[in-house]
């Protein structure tokens, strides 16, 4: 191993004992099941902003964005960031408020049991449900992560691919499960600052080694259709393809997941003030929209240093940070520790939506169903205990499903967004501002969002053409035309539901 390895692989060494630490320092917080899911609702508004955002985005921001810039250009990666951008702005705006005063009022620590409550479903059917749907798209999710993880060091250090996978789904299962809801918040905190910094530093390296800013520009300008947004640039012929009205409109679907996104919603609803909400709105509405555009710009500026001659065409766009950081790496001991921080990024960026996915469906199968649905007479001690078995039990099931470098668990992540948005956006938009609906009506906007984003994604849209669409979009629209039909069908809700319906409004 040389020397450049050792100080990245120390840099990466610090960070996971620092997350490890974290866990150690909230674990003694967490004196009931409320404190380990929701952290007494005491987050504070810079906390709640950026573990939102951190546990949102993903390694999609440094390894997907930057790398579909690189190839093709602005259009895809433009219209998919201006999608997500007012999907997050909207979502802080209309339903963070209202989500978090009606939780507080229905006392509801989980999205499923929220559901519950909120139609006053007594059998807890709405909150099953919801659990099932946390199940069967985060774990397979959280598996990608663990993947992801294992991957990075076996590319960089040789090592195992199993061990490594292991050890980094080790890492992230510690720490959450002894620190819960606030350990993974104050981690996500973390994990974005890191994020930044690995943003910026690769972003001024790559102008440097591409010759400069007019560079970048003049060699971007001489691709076809590579600065434009309604075209998109073809490495293959040279040229560029029109990018449809149709497409564009099916990337801009992608801000419809947000509303329905559980490890989101529960920042929403563990804030401490609710007045410091648009404080939170503002910083991760700028955070998100500038760590985008920067991670756009570096795969423009990429694409400037292969013309450069100073990186190779690559063969896998999405390693282009790693790649960078590899060049930074050679240039001394600081450089390779900088390029530690800036691979550590991609594990945070990694790690900070793992442990919320972990988080969320360990409180689907413990709270919602073994609790709330099967009535398991469960308190104190034993519910901890129970909460951080359920999550253990989960990561061994993730584990087992990364186990294979070559797996197929990473198609899962391509519609789990939708998925999500789907079956919970609709429900939640209408159960927080449409008094009419019901219980049947939120029932069936949950399951058939949730069927039709299968069904859409493996049945209509290899058809192509006008079909070949993001699943959320159609999904996101049945859920709405459901939940709307059924609910003026049946009969409409209880006095009392209504009652506090009025109540929360008034708030």
């Amino acid at each position: 191993m040389t020397s450049a390895q050792v100080c990245i692989l120390l840099a990466i060494a610090v960070y996971l004992a620092a997350m490890l630490g974290v866990g150690i320092w909230f674990a003694k917080k967490n004196n009931s099941v409320d404190d380990f899911y929701l952290g007494g609702r005491k987050l504070g508004p810079f906390v709640t902003a950026m573990s939102a955002e951190a546990s949102d985005m993903s390694s999609w921001l440094l390894m997907g964005l930057p790398g579909v810039a690189y190839v093709t250009g602005l259009a895809e990666a433009g219209w998919t960031a201006i999608g997500l951008a007012v999907g997050t702005y909207l979502n802080w705006l209309i339903v963070a408020r209202r989500i978090r005063r009606y939780s507080t009022r229905l006392d509801a620590i989980t999205v499923p049991q929220f559901f519950s409550k909120r139609w006053g479903d007594e059998k807890n059917l709405l909150a099953a449900i919801a659990a099932v749907i946390i199940i069967v798209f985060f774990v397979p999710y959280t598996a990608s992560g663990f993947s992801a993880c294992g991957k990075l060091f076996h590319t960089l250090f040789g090592i195992d691919y199993v061990t490594a996978m292991l050890v980094s789904a080790a890492v992230i299962v510690i720490y959450t499960v002894m620190g819960g809801f606030l350990a993974a918040s104050f981690t996500d905190l973390i994990q974005s600052m890191i994020m930044t910094v690995a943003l910026v530093v690769v972003l001024g390296f790559g102008v440097t080694k591409a010759g400069g800013m007019d560079a970048v520009l003049t060699n971007a300008q001489s691709l076809a259709g590579y600065l434009s947004m309604v075209n998109i640039h073809d490495p293959a012929t040279g040229g560029s393809n029109p990018y449809s009205f149709l497409t564009i409109c099916s990337l801009l679907a992608w801000g419809l997941g947000y509303f329905g996104m559980p490890h989101i919603l529960l920042r929403f609803m563990a804030i401490g003030e609710e007045k410091k909400l648009s404080l939170s709105r503002r910083v991760a509405t700028t955070w998100v929209v500038i760590s985008m555009c920067v991670a756009i710009f570096i795969g423009v500026v990429g694409n400037g240093m292969t013309k450069a001659g100073t990186l190779e065409q690559l063969a896998d766009a999405e390693t282009i940070i790693v790649r960078l950081a590899s060049f930074i790496s050679e240039h001394g001991m600081f450089a390779a520790l900088l390029a530690g921080v800036i691979l550590a990024g991609i594990l945070a960026a990694t790690m900070s939506t793992a442990d919320s996915q972990l988080l969320a469906a360990s409180s689907s199968v413990s709270q919602n169903l073994a609790v709330e649905f099967f009535k398991m007479n469960i308190t104190g001690k034993k519910s901890m205990l129970l909460a951080r078995s359920v999550m253990v039990g989960i990561s061994l099931v993730a584990a087992f499903l990364a186990r294979n470098p070559n797996s197929s668990v990473f198609r899962v992540v391509s519609f789990a967004w939708a998925g999500f948005g789907a079956a919970f956006g609709p429900v939640v938009l209408f159960g927080l501002f449409w008094k009419r609906s019901n219980q049947w009506g939120a029932l069936a906007g949950m399951v058939s969002g949730g069927v039709m984003v299968f069904v859409w994604k493996y049945l209509i849209a290899p058809m192509g053409g006008a079909w070949g669409i993001y699943e959320l979009l159609p999904a996101f629209i049945v859920a709405c035309v459901a939940i709307v039909t059924v609910s003026l069908l049946t009969a409409k809700p209880d006095a009392e539901i209504e009652r506090v319906f009025d109540e929360v409004k008034a708030m």
